[in-house]
């Protein structure tokens, strides 16, 4: 399953409980199509809820909602945030450490 970082998950919640927003809104990733041949890229957006088939991780902080093909793509990574100085968020990938058996 995916796995959040601290950062991660205090980015996340700070995007999903801005004022306006209905209670239950996660970050929802799913595929984007690209042109260019480079690999996977994912589209990042606010989601009210999760679409019937999404698979949900939920922290106490924050709730992402992943399309099913995301879900497996993602299964053994490490999702984390940067926030530049103007601001601006970058999440990043990276494989899990392997596991003690």
């Amino acid at each position: 399953m995916l796995a959040l970082t601290q950062t991660a998950v205090g980015v996340i919640h700070d995007l999903t409980t801005q004022p306006g927003l209905p209670d239950g809104t996660g970050l929802r990733i799913a595929p984007q199509p690209t042109d260019n041949g480079s690999g996977p890229a994912f589209a990042l957006t606010l989601s009210q809820a999760p679409q019937a088939a999404d698979e949900v991780i939920e922290t106490p902080d924050a709730r992402i909602y992943l399309e099913p093909t995301v879900a497996q793509e993602l299964d053994d990574k490490v999702l984390d945030a940067r926030i530049d100085e103007q601001g601006e968020i970058a999440f990043l990938l990276s494989q899990q450490p392997p596991q003690n058996v």
